[in-house]
């Protein structure tokens, strides 16, 4: 940590060398972490760094295994967050965590309502004092009104005003803006300021660059489990930072061998894939993406840029408010995944676990799951026929499991990827659209599964792929679409498709390469922009 002047204050909440392991894996390594009075301080990392688990510790759902957590220098063991609100620590999560059928007063006061001499609530006194509060902030409603009649955006805000009104010393803010208007952004800017007058300490955690720099005055960066740095914002860039996040070097070029990929090459035949306008409120906006055959698309961005969205839009497993897909030509029902699958879309999702292989299923009928009506005649299926197919993709996939009777569950994270990646290329598809494929599977693992996307862009699949590996996107892709808060940001094609230029572009600097701001829309891409000698 910094060294702080004689003058400064003592935090206000502190974490001193806070270690806390799962299942034999350390989700925290000895962060220590601290907030001031009056402070902003902006809780950066990626996906998987370790900024849940450290709020989680902050407020008492998780404790730690090793350190200690210090609220005004005295050491606190919250047992529950009832106990970290209670001692003046807050949390704002980005799902509103309220009660909708109650009104907007009820929720303020829930579980400490004022009362009268007999003990009863006394109402008038609680829809007074919750005006009186939203007032302050420049919230002017009908506080007897249910909460769920209310925008999301004045949900949220009141929720802030429930957190500040328990006597919060400090307020944990989990992506407040994700679900904001512009206009209640700049009321939630406005409450910020004015909480940091009176002393209240802000810790704010948010994937939008541009509300970082604006909200905060310093920041912890982790990075997988890690603090890797703190300091004051006006002491980075926007690029630096990210690269902190990412744990790449700004001026480090691409080097050959990093990855398992042979180089990609953009492909001058029609488009097999093209979306347009993908929208949905919140989430994604106007997106445009086409895929050829035998091209691998990167899709690039941080955390909350729309990645997975935009993929799972194309699926068919997202509902739009707009926007269309379409397979060689041929539109395809926004919305179903049944109709993407008959299209020839498939998806390999993120989180596979929680989307992707069924644990108490053999490899067997993980496999074939997705593929029995193509098996099937008159609604049965032989197990030669499933057999065959399950030989075939475990030996090209050199899956290593006992059989296909062994339980997946058993498998290695790489295998059961690889169990997955079986299971779409069993469908015939003519687009593979994968998120995070080489995520938490083992060094050998991922040079095959990287392996595999070469080979199968060679056979004429056409490939999305997303990966917070900077490396992974700009040696697997031909060209790559830069997404961010949602929106297409810009494509990089040719020899932009670097370490340096998707830096850039991931937060959103100005001084990006004119040229490469330049390039034809992601719908537009020139073959000759994308040489094999470039990569």
């Amino acid at each position: 940590m910094t060294t702080e002047s004689a003058a400064t204050p003592p935090p206000v909440l502190e974490a001193r060398r806070v270690t806390k392991q799962f299942a034999g894996v350390t989700a925290l390594d000895a962060v220590s972490f601290e907030v001031l009075p009056g402070d902003s301080v902006a809780l950066m990392g990626e996906n998987g760094a370790g900024k849940s688990t450290l709020i989680k510790v902050l407020t008492g759902v998780y404790q730690p295994d090793d350190g200690e957590v210090r609220l005004g220098g005295e050491v606190v063991s919250f047992a529950r967050p009832l106990d970290a609100q209670r001692a003046g620590v807050s949390t704002i999560y980005q799902e509103v965590n309220l009660i909708p059928l109650m009104s907007v007063a009820q929720n303020i006061f829930v579980g400490r309502e004022p009362r009268g001499p007999l003990g009863l609530i006394d109402k008038r006194r609680m829809i007074e004092e919750a005006r009186t509060l939203l007032a302050a902030y420049g919230i002017d409603i009908d506080v007897r009104r249910p909460l769920r009649s209310l925008p999301l955006g004045i949900q949220q805000m009141v929720a802030l005003a429930r957190a500040v009104s328990i006597h919060a010393r400090v307020v944990i803010m989990d992506e407040p803006t994700s679900s904001l208007e512009v206009r209640e952004v700049e009321t939630l800017f406005r409450v910020i300021a004015q909480l940091r007058s009176e002393g209240i300490a802000i810790v704010y955690v948010s994937h939008k660059m541009d509300e970082i720099f604006r909200v905060c005055d310093r920041v912890a960066v982790l990075r997988d489990g890690r603090l890797v740095h703190t300091g004051r914002l006006d002491e980075l860039s926007r690029v630096e930072l990210v690269a902190l996040m990412l744990g790449r070097s700004v001026d480090r070029v691409q080097r050959a061998g990093a990855t398992a990929f042979s180089g990609a090459v953009e492909s001058d035949a029609p488009p097999v894939l093209v979306a347009q306008d993908l929208s949905r409120r919140h989430q994604i906006d106007g997106v445009d993406v086409t895929i050829k055959p035998g091209e691998v698309v990167g899709l690039g961005g941080l955390l909350g840029s729309g990645r997975s969205e935009t993929l799972k839009a194309m699926a068919g497993v997202m509902q739009l408010d707009r926007g269309d897909v379409a397979v060689e030509g041929k539109p395809v029902r926004a919305g179903s995944i049944g109709a993407a699958i008959r299209a020839g879309i498939v998806m390999l999702p993120e989180d596979r676990k929680a989307e992707g292989v069924i644990p108490g299923l053999s490899v067997r009928d993980n496999i074939v799951l997705a593929a029995l009506p193509r098996l099937s005649k008159a609604g049965f299926t032989s197990r030669r026929n499933q057999d065959a197919v399950v030989d075939v993709f475990m030996r090209r996939l050199r899956i290593k499991a006992s059989g296909p009777d062994q339980i997946v569950s058993e498998l290695s994270g790489g295998n059961q990827q690889k169990v997955m990646l079986a299971r779409l290329l069993a469908m015939s598809p003519r687009v593979l659209l994968l998120d995070e494929p080489t995520r938490g599977i083992d060094v050998g693992a991922k040079a095959e599964v990287q392996a595999l996307i070469d080979e199968l862009a060679r056979e004429g699949l056409a490939i999305m792929l997303v990966s917070s590996e900077v490396e992974e996107v700009v040696e697997g892709a031909a060209r790559v679409i830069v997404l961010r808060d949602g929106s297409v940001e810009t494509q990089l094609l040719g020899d932009d498709v670097d370490e340096e230029h998707l830096l850039a572009a991931l937060a959103g600097d100005s001084s990006l390469d004119a040229d490469a701001a330049a390039r034809p829309a992601a719908s537009d891409p020139s073959p000759s922009d994308r040489t094999e000698e470039g990569r």
